[in-house]
C-alpha cells in the first residue's frame, strides 16, 4: 500500500532553463502536460498566446511556460475545472493591476514628500 504524497505534482516539474523561446515540445517536457493539451489550452485561455513563426511553429516566451504551468496547477492540483481556471486567472489579473495602480500612487505620493523635503531644506539652506 503506498502513502498519498501530499505535495503537489508542480513540485517535481524541472526548472525553467534561461533562455528567450522554448518550442511546444520543450514546454510539454517542463510543465509536465502533452502537446495537444497546450494547443487546446491556448483556445481556452486567451492570455496564452505563443508566438507563431514559419511553418505555424509556436514558440513560448518564459512568462508563457509560468502561465502553462499555473493553469497546470488549478486544474490538475487544485481541481479546478477549464472554466474556473479561467476565472481565477482573471481574478489574479484585475488583482495584479489593482497592485500596479497602488504602488503607483504610492511612488507619487513619495515623489510629492521628497519634493517637499528638498523645498524646506532649501528654505533652511538661505
Amino acid at each position: 500500500m503506498q502513502a498519498s504524497n501530499p505535495e503537489p505534482a508542480t513540485a517535481a516539474l524541472p526548472p525553467i532553463p534561461a533562455k528567450r523561446y522554448f518550442t511546444i515540445g520543450e514546454v510539454s517536457e517542463l510543465c509536465g502536460v502533452k502537446a495537444h493539451v497546450l494547443r487546446y489550452w491556448e483556445q481556452e485561455f486567451t492570455q496564452l498566446k505563443p508566438v507563431k513563426r514559419s511553418g505555424n511553429r509556436r514558440y513560448y516566451q518564459h512568462h508563457e511556460v509560468l502561465l502553462v504551468r499555473r493553469i497546470r496547477h488549478l486544474l490538475y492540483d487544485e481541481g479546478f475545472t477549464i472554466s474556473g481556471a479561467r476565472n481565477r486567472l482573471g481574478e489574479a489579473a484585475i488583482h495584479q493591476h489593482e497592485e500596479a495602480e497602488a504602488e503607483a500612487r504610492y511612488k507619487a505620493t513619495l515623489a510629492e514628500v521628497r519634493a517637499e523635503i528638498e523645498a524646506l531644506l532649501a528654505q533652511l539652506k538661505t
